[in-house]
Parts: C-alpha cells; sequence; structure tokens
C-alpha cells in the first residue's frame, strides 16, 4: 500500500468525519487487541488552546526523557503532524504498513468506522508499537462521546478554555459543553482545568465529585508579564521565574498556566520530570499556525483562529505587537462559520482585504468572501488561487508593511507552500 493509497483509504471511510459515539472505535480496538490500553495518557479537550497545550507538555516530557507521543487535530501541511513521538512525525512508510494492517479489521465490523476513528486507530497502534512512555492526546470534538475518550482513566484530564462552538452536536450552553467535555474525567485520574465562569466550574467540579477525581484550577493570578515581543515572552508563574514561552498572545500565557498546573500534577503523581525540564520543554514548544511569524520582509503573520475567542485573541494580539501598523488582510473561510464575528471586530485594523478559497469542500468561495467585506468600504480582491493571493499580499504590503493572514487552518498548507514560491 502506498501512502496516497492509505491516505485516500483513511479519508474515504466514512464521510461523516467525525461522529460521536464509542461503539465503532471500541469495536475494530477490540478486534486490533486494544493497543491503547498498553499506554498511558494526558487527555485535552477544550474549545480553544488544546494543541498548544498538548505541543507544550509533550515538549515538557520529552525533555524529561520519556518517549512522549503527541495526537492531535487538524493538521496543516502534512497527515504525518498529527501523530509524533519526541516531536518527530509518523513515517510515510508506518502510515501505510499501519493502515494495511486496520483496514481488514475496520471493514469487518458491524459499521465502518469513521475518518477519525481510523486515525485515532492508526495513532494508538502506533504509540504502542513504539513502547511510548506517555501520550498526549488531543480530544477531536467535544469529550464523553469522542473516539479519543475509548482510552481507560488517563494520568490528567485537562479542560481547556470552552466556548461555543460545535453547538448542533455538544449543545448550545457553555455549560451544556462543559458537561460533554468533562466525560473525559475519569476515576483514578487528576483533573486540570482552565478558569471559566462560576457556572461552567461548577458543571466540571459536579464531575469530578461524581467519579472521585481530584481537581486542580490553573491559577491565572500569577501570571506575571516580564517582556513579550515578535520572538516571545517571558514571564513568571508560580514557583517558576523568567520562563520563555515563543508561543504569542496573553491566551497563551494562560494555556501555559494550564500545562504547568499538569505537569505539577504529574510530578506529585510519581512521574520524574524536574523544574528545569519543565522551563526547558516550555521554551522549546513549536506550535506552528497560531499568531505565527513565517517571515521578517515583510512580516507575515499567520493564525489559524476562526471561532469568537479565536479572533478575540487575535485582536488583542493586534493590539500587542502591531500597534499603529496598517494590515493587509489576506483571509478565507468556511462557509458554515460565523464570519461575521470574524471579520467586524478586526476590520477596523484593516487597510485592505485578498480574499482565497480554502482548499476544503465546506469554504465560500473567494468572491462571495470579497463581496461580503466590500460592505467595510476598504478594498477588496479575490485571488482564484492560493498562490496568487500570497504573492499579491506581499506586493501590497510593502517593505515596511505587515500581512496577517487568519480564517482557516484549512488553508495554512497552500499558504506556506505559496510563501515558498517567492
Amino acid at each position: 500500500m502506498t501512502l496516497d493509497e492509505a491516505l485516500h483509504y483513511i479519508h474515504s471511510v466514512c464521510w461523516k468525519g467525525s461522529v460521536p459515539g464509542l461503539e465503532r472505535i471500541s469495536a475494530l480496538l477490540d478486534k486490533m487487541g486494544h493497543p491503547e490500553r498498553k499506554l498511558k495518557f494526558i487527555h485535552v479537550t477544550g474549545t480553544n488552546g488544546k494543541g498548544s497545550t498538548c505541543a507544550m507538555l509533550a515538549s515538557m516530557f520529552t525533555k524529561a526523557g520519556y518517549k512522549t507521543g503527541l495526537y492531535t487535530s487538524p493538521y496543516l501541511i502534512r497527515f504525518n503532524e498529527r501523530i509524533q513521538i519526541d516531536g518527530v512525525q509518523i513515517p510515510d512508510e508506518e502510515i501505510c504498513e499501519i493502515t494495511e494492517y486496520i483496514k481488514p479489521l475496520a471493514d469487518s465490523i458491524f459499521e465502518q468506522p469513521t475518518e477519525f476513528e481510523m486515525v485515532t486507530a492508526l495513532g494508538f497502534e502506533y504509540f504502542a508499537r513504539h513502547n511510548c512512555d506517555l501520550v498526549v492526546c488531543e480530544v477531536g470534538m467535544g469529550g464523553e462521546f469522542d473516539a479519543t475518550n475509548v482510552i481507560l482513566p488517563p494520568e490528567v484530564a485537562i479542560i481547556c478554555n470552552i466556548g461555543l462552538d460545535h453547538t448542533e452536536v455538544l449543545g448550545d450552553t457553555l455549560e451544556k459543553i462543559a458537561a460533554t467535555k468533562s466525560g473525559i474525567i475519569k476515576p483514578g485520574c487528576d483533573a486540570v482545568i482552565y478558569r471559566e465562569t462560576p457556572s461552567v466550574e461548577a458543571v466540571i467540579e459536579a464531575r469530578c465529585k461524581e467519579v472521585g477525581a481530584k481537581l486542580h484550577k490553573a491559577d491565572f493570578a500569577d501570571i506575571r508579564l516580564i517582556s513579550h515581543d515578535l520572538t516571545g515572552q517571558v514571564f513568571d508563574w508560580e514557583r517558576f521565574h523568567a520562563l520563555k514561552l515563543p508561543l504569542l498572545g496573553n491566551h497563551q500565557l494562560h494555556n501555559a498556566a494550564v500545562a504547568l498546573t499538569a505537569a505539577t500534577v504529574m510530578q506529585q503523581r510519581g512521574w520524574h520530570i524536574t523544574d528545569e525540564q519543565i522551563r526547558e520543554g516550555l521554551a522549546d514548544v513549536r506550535w506552528p499556525g497560531r499568531f505565527d511569524v513565517r517571515r521578517k520582509d515583510p512580516l507575515f503573520i499567520i493564525d489559524g483562529g476562526h471561532n469568537p475567542q479565536c479572533i478575540q485573541a487575535l485582536v488583542k494580539n493586534i493590539q500587542d505587537y502591531l500597534a499603529g501598523r496598517p494590515l493587509t488582510i489576506l483571509t478565507g473561510v468556511l462557509a458554515d462559520k460565523d464570519y461575521n464575528c470574524m471579520y467586524r471586530n478586526v476590520e477596523p485594523y484593516a487597510k485592505e482585504f485578498i480574499t482565497v478559497t480554502p482548499g476544503n469542500p465546506r469554504a465560500l468561495n473567494a468572491h462571495d468572501l470579497a463581496q461580503y467585506l466590500s460592505q467595510f468600504g476598504k478594498p477588496v480582491t479575490a485571488c482564484d488561487a492560493v498562490a496568487d493571493g500570497v504573492r499579491l499580499a506581499v506586493e501590497h504590503a510593502g517593505k515596511d508593511g505587515v500581512v496577517l493572514c487568519y480564517g482557516s487552518l484549512y488553508m495554512i498548507g497552500e499558504i506556506e507552500a505559496g510563501l515558498q514560491r517567492l
């Protein structure tokens, strides 16, 4: 089986992508001998900050000498990004080999697994074959009925920032969404949470009490920012002084506090990770596509934010890092997102918009987006090819300008390819 054949099979097994329910993944993993039961996990859910928090923790435990798996979604450029060990992506050959092993088993169960279930099974098998000491595992969507929640109780269950997203599946209030996400908290694990409103925290507290899990709330009041610029941030937190974090934005300091709390809990559970290794892991973390400086001349920043909380964080970053600098906005969006929220708050900082169509069946056409954006009275240009949009944005920004690319994670791979052609 070639890589193209393996990925075609994975992506075509079920058009549904992610469908809540553990019956299919349980049946498939049973046929596979339950590779996930040979592994220990940190399980991470939430609406925003999941991936960044996972990346921080994986970097910390790799520094501590543990063979550390990292399972995240979606990918930006290559599928292999989703499954890593110690910062190294799964090789093409092992994707092919494991997919070939899984395919007849998946075809034999009572109902075809979804794409996300297939990838999850592939990841668990890869981590088990390589005898990972720990896997930092990001939930796909929700929590209780997400395919990743087939695992036994994790060492730590983490709930990151909760917002209104996927409301048609998860519920239309923050409290309902919190109830679904808190389903990853199980007997015997510790729970770590990003600070939420009292009513949301009450839902998580009730779940912890129900299953007998100890709850740890990240301390945001003790975050003390020392300095920040486009290369990173330096801050104090509790017992740590002058921590370095390459990820930008106030929200990333909050995500770091969650990761630091989880690492501290892991120390208490007997994992051998020193404060210095925690510090080194945080300083070395890489998580592309989140207010990510990709080029200096002109300054070219990519941000994958698309929901209201992400846009709020993006606006704060514009104010903190790009104050007074006119922005050439390169953007594309999925048609089912709240793009009124996405643009109305960023528009005051834009000098012009350049629109492209993300490579996704749900994408809004660049010309339709341009028509929508014309209401703001700024110049708007629609480009048929993403590479043309990149070239035009760089030209229009000029040497001292800024290109800010945001709207959808699904266009970042093509944006990167366009940058490399310049």
